[in-house]
């Protein structure tokens, strides 16, 4: 039962980072596109961030029970910087798109310096999740 957790538990993590690659190339079209087809890039947009949410909560799931079966204490130093960094990315991430993506809908609206904005929150939150990645893998002993 174990490895079945710990297949899922992989992966939701590809699922929750991989898309965000894929939207990078997707905020250049933003920035460049005409009113007919950015709802539907936007839409698009919104759509991954969906998927890597859910993705995310099987995520959270899976990996409470990989700690609850396995041989980890929850006081391991690499289990609670995720937890850390996790809690940090959830409210990174309500705060640096859905925002975002609202104004692309207001007439006035700056098209390219909101692109812009998504970008940089994207590799932000790319990070976060490398990071957690990286505790996860790698299991540092960050202290005694």
């Amino acid at each position: 039962m174990y490895t079945v957790i710990l297949y899922a538990h992989i992966l939701s993590a590809a699922l929750s980072i991989g898309p965000f690659f894929v939207l990078i190339p997707l905020v250049n079209r933003i920035r460049e596109s005409d009113t007919k087809s950015l709802s539907g890039l936007v839409a698009t947009f919104r759509s991954a961030t969906r998927l890597v949410m859910h993705a995310g909560h099987v995520l959270v799931a899976t990996g409470v029970l990989l700690v609850w079966l396995g041989p980890w204490p929850w006081h391991s130093p690499w289990i609670l910087m995720t937890l850390a960094v996790m809690f940090s990315s959830v409210f990174f991430l309500a705060r640096a798109f859905s925002p975002v993506l609202k104004k692309f809908a207001e007439p006035e609206a700056d098209q390219s310096a909101l692109a812009e904005k998504l970008k940089r929150s994207l590799w932000i939150y790319i990070m976060l999740l490398l990071l957690m990645l990286w505790f996860m893998v790698d299991k540092p002993t960050l202290w005694q």
